[in-house]
């Protein structure tokens, strides 16, 4: 049986967003030691926008990739994917290609 992807199966309310997080390069010291999430100094978070809420008026849409700060919103983990739960005025940035 097939699951369908979160995106399709939530549905945020209001202005809220759903995005999956982008992976992000590992980071390691000169040592070649491998940093934890917990220590990275990453204050955004590059994501890719899969729902968005009920309301009317948004300025982004679903497929763009954009830029939200690190703990603003509600994170949700799914197998292997990382996604995030915004409001919309906690986006930074639409990023474009």
């Amino acid at each position: 049986m097939t699951t369908k992807p979160l995106g399709k199966r939530v549905k945020p309310l209001g202005k809220r967003i759903l995005a999956k997080k982008l992976e992000q390069e590992q980071r390691k010291t000169a040592g070649g030691i491998v940093l934890p999430d917990s220590v990275k100094t990453e204050k955004t978070i590059r994501a890719e926008v899969v729902a968005i809420g009920t309301d009317e008026k948004f300025e982004v849409k679903v497929g763009d990739t954009i830029l939200v700060q690190s703990f603003s919103g509600t994170e949700i983990e799914e197998g292997e994917d990382k996604y995030i739960l915004v409001e919309e005025s906690k986006v930074l940035a639409i990023v474009k290609n």
